[in-house]
């Protein structure tokens, strides 16, 4: 905890998460800070590869603090309050949408946000038309991240939860971290049984150092920003290794 204080950003440094102001302050941060603007470039960029084309709308859920839209344009923006740049307020447990009106659900950091995550995946099935998809990045659960998370990171971290929900204390200070992991990689055969039109097509873990030395949303910066290739040269000689780095993965779930 003292560690996490020391390392705290000064503009969220205190907040309370579940503030909708905090969505505005985190937005400031990535902006001041480039070496995470870029890891955001780049996030959105693997989303926008895996978009399939055809008819429907494209849903971003969560989003508030960042950008995507610059790079999916045609994309609706929402989030769970009233932010700047939306396009709508809604929540992933209940979209306020037709069947099949959806090509993709796209989101950075949410599923572990989402209290009762089984009655977000229905919603993706109900709401997604034949071949559309749900992409998002979330963090993932290694051997090294188990560590990073539990002595840095400011949200609730529980690998060993039995369950797919957790009590919701707000739309932000409510989490798991691990949950993306739990349901996709240790309770993999259950998801498969529970969920059989929603298909794992693409699980990528990446990025073991990148988010942290950056210093994310809520740390001050702990390397500059023209680092930022070295950094992401000396990753890509890790790929092999990333089943046992990985802080994140790039989750690709198809509709039959």
């Amino acid at each position: 905890m003292m560690l996490k204080n020391l390392l705290a950003h000064p503009f969220t440094r205190g907040i309370n998460l579940d503030d909708p102001r905090t969505t505005h302050l985190r937005n400031l941060v990535i902006q001041e800070k480039p070496f995470l603007t870029r890891i955001y470039q780049e996030w959105y960029q693997m989303i926008a590869a895996w978009i399939p084309g055809g008819g429907g709308s494209i849903l971003e859920l969560g989003s508030g603090a960042g950008f995507m839209r610059q790079h999916i344009p045609e994309l609706l923006a929402s989030d769970v309050f009233i932010c700047p740049k939306i396009d709508m307020v809604c929540d992933g447990q209940q979209l306020p949408l037709t069947q099949a009106s959806l090509r993709a659900i796209v989101m950075t950091d949410v599923l572990h946000h989402i209290p009762n995550a089984r009655l977000f995946l229905a919603e993706a099935q109900r709401c997604l038309r034949p071949g559309g998809r749900v992409i998002m990045i979330e963090p993932w659960v290694t051997s090294w991240s188990r560590f990073v998370y539990d002595i840095l990171h400011h949200e609730p971290f529980d690998p060993r939860s039995p369950h797919w929900d957790f009590p919701s204390s707000g739309p932000l200070s409510g989490a798991n971290d691990a949950l993306p992991w739990i349901i996709l990689s240790r309770d993999r055969a259950a998801y498969e049984l529970e969920f059989p039109s929603l298909k794992i097509t693409h699980l990528h873990p990446f990025m073991p150092f990148r988010y942290l030395v950056c210093g994310g949303i809520s740390l001050r910066t702990l390397m500059p920003g023209w680092s930022f290739g070295l950094w992401r040269g000396f990753e890509k000689m890790l790929s092999p290794l990333m089943k046992y780095l990985a802080m994140f993965a790039l989750i690709v779930l198809q509709r039959d």
